[in-house]
């Protein structure tokens, strides 16, 4: 009788207060579970993005057609470790420096001059 009660209650009688370890076991499974969500779609992303900013930036070479963050189109006269003068339309007086990270994407100039989009 002592087996079908403790079956019918779950292990519950017999614990006697055993039953708070899984509670605690579930709490930190399910804080585990809730951080590593986190980290997958919040802080895996910023990341990402940062590490691909860094190489497109140590990959930028004079000749390279750039996109800045203000959605215009110039090419790369002159790269420093920190600043970048790109070249706007075919005045050849258009020239204006700007931080790197001014930079949104860069297009790749070919051996013959002509861009890879």
């Amino acid at each position: 009788m002592n087996m079908s009660l403790m079956l019918l209650t779950g292990g519950a009688a017999a614990s006697n207060g055993e039953n708070g370890g899984g509670l605690l076991i579930s709490w930190i499974i399910a804080v585990a579970v809730v951080v590593s969500i986190f980290y997958y779609t919040k802080v895996r992303p910023v990341e990402k993005e940062k590490k691909r900013l860094q190489e497109m930036y140590k990959t930028m070479e004079v000749g390279d057609v750039v996109l800045t963050t203000g959605d215009f189109y110039g090419v790369l006269i002159d790269v420093t470790d920190e600043d970048v003068i790109v070249e706007f339309g075919s005045n050849k007086n258009c020239r204006v420096p700007m931080k790197k990270t001014a930079i949104a994407q860069v297009y790749k100039a070919d051996k013959d001059g002509d861009e890879n989009a």
